[in-house]
């Protein structure tokens, strides 16, 4: 897309040598007075102009020039405004960058040098224009740290808002990478105990023989290795917030003593007699349906209504797609180092390929997207091939779930086999599988080993039966 470019001089040739010679390049607007300049930047508000001091009614005086200057900036303090003097004006031309001007030119102007120097301007008024978009938008669409613009995100902002006045226990559902975790500090910041502990704690990251001492701490000597008494989380996090994640990995047993303490507040310590009041506000969150679980006996219904008194959805990413250009720029702005050489925006086909992927990770996965690309970029812009999403065409036309799933399986067992140089028995145990069900699954999601591809095979091998 090109830039616009405002060119205000009265003589009819350098407006025409102008047009012939930055045409390719610009969208061009062209006024020979003070009016006309102020109506197209009133209708246009292009981010560069090229300023001839001498305008009619007096153009062998710059005094015209120098009102044009003054109401451009007046109208638009962003717009670059380069001023075209002559040899023997150059008091004239600095007095213009002290008020205002980007940079000035001497007339007979070289082109080479004008067009590096509009180069540069309008490299400059796109980062600014960039940043203060970013700016307005996270004074206006963000809250408590969460980035989002859209229907379904200000939706859950209004959602955290009413249950954070509350005690009331939430559970937060939503796909891995959506930021259950962000959400449920909202919901502690917004509420009155702000000032209290957020205590997190990954119930499916801990092994089940250690996890209950986690949750409910232990008494000196309760098991082998016990020194000294130890407060759990629960415990810990009394007069603030209990963050349970992956509350679904959570084992039955401690389900029971987790309910005890949501009904009543007390908790016994592990090998401890001592019944301790426990006043702490409890937030849950899964990915996995708990509903399901509760059919297949893995999750105790009475556990799931005492957590789930709220249930807050946080949507995928690929449900709100008119946020992903800003957490984009948001990340990159937040992970480019300080030095000049980082990239500062975004090419336009890396925006359309970031709004085509559909994202199987989520917020997280576009975020790590964007930390490699800063990486990766050798320009000023980050590129398509630096997010190495060659994908996306082909996940724009993912509709369905199941289309969703083998898109993410696919990534996922591409990812293995690669890092195991296309050995199918450690990528198998990688994956949790047997090796039938990693050359089942191969040949169900069109994945070829690069030399087997090439020789026209349209299949892995199959192992002997």
């Amino acid at each position: 897309m090109k830039s616009t470019l405002l060119i205000v001089d009265d003589d009819e040739e350098i407006r025409s040598q102008m047009k012939w010679a930055l045409a390719d390049e610009y969208d061009l607007l062209v006024a020979g007075d003070r009016g006309g300049a102020l109506e197209l930047a009133r209708q246009a508000r292009p981010p560069v102009a090229l300023l001839d001091l001498g305008l009619p009614p007096h153009p062998t005086e710059t005094d015209e020039g120098f009102a044009t200057l003054a109401e451009l900036l007046a109208h638009d303090r962003q717009m670059k405004i380069i001023v075209v003097t002559g040899q023997g004006e150059k008091d004239n031309a600095l007095r213009a960058v002290g008020e205002g001007a980007y940079d000035f030119l001497s007339k007979p102007v070289d082109m080479d040098e004008l067009r590096i120097i509009l180069k540069r301007a309008a490299f400059g008024a796109q980062l600014e224009r960039e940043y203060r978009e970013l700016q307005r938008y996270l004074n206006t669409e963000t809250f408590e740290g969460m980035l989002g613009g859209s229907a379904r995100m200000q939706s859950v902002f209004n959602t955290i808002r009413k249950v954070a006045t509350t005690d009331a226990p939430v559970l937060i559902l939503g796909e891995s990478g959506t930021g259950k975790e962000v959400a449920a500090l909202a919901v502690h910041r917004q509420s009155p105990r702000r000032d209290g502990p957020f205590i997190p704690i990954n119930c499916g990251a801990i092994p089940e023989t250690l996890l209950e001492s986690e949750l409910f701490g232990h008494e000196k000597g309760a098991f082998t290795g016990a020194h000294m008494m130890r407060k759990g989380r629960i415990e810990s996090a009394a007069a603030g917030t209990l963050f349970l994640d992956e509350i679904g990995e959570l084992p039955l047993a401690l389900q029971v003593k987790l309910l005890r303490f949501l009904q009543d507040s007390f908790i016994q310590r592990v090998g401890g007699r001592q019944t301790i009041a426990v006043d702490t506000r409890v937030i849950a969150a899964t990915n996995v349906d708990l509903k399901r679980a509760q059919t297949e006996g893995k999750f105790r219904e009475d556990l799931y209504y005492r957590l789930a008194v709220v249930n807050l959805a946080l949507p995928p990413l690929r449900e709100r797609p008119e946020d992903i250009p800003i957490l984009a720029k948001s990340f990159l702005k937040k992970f480019a180092p300080p030095s000049g050489s980082s990239p500062g925006t975004f090419a336009p086909a890396a925006l359309r390929a970031l709004q085509q992927y559909p994202w199987p990770g989520n917020v997280r996965e576009l975020e790590n997207r964007i930390k490699r690309a800063i990486i990766m970029a050798e320009g000023r812009q980050v590129t398509s091939p630096d997010l190495e999403l060659s994908d996306a065409p082909a996940a724009a036309r993912v509709r369905t779930l199941k289309d969703a799933r083998e898109a993410a399986e696919r990534e996922v067992i591409l990812a293995a086999l690669q890092r195991h140089k296309w050995k199918i028995a450690p990528t198998a145990v990688e994956l949790d599988i047997s090796r039938p069900t990693l050359y089942e699954l191969m040949e169900k999601l069109g994945i070829q080993k690069p030399e087997a591809s090439s020789e026209g095979s349209s299949s892995p091998p199959r192992p002997p039966e």
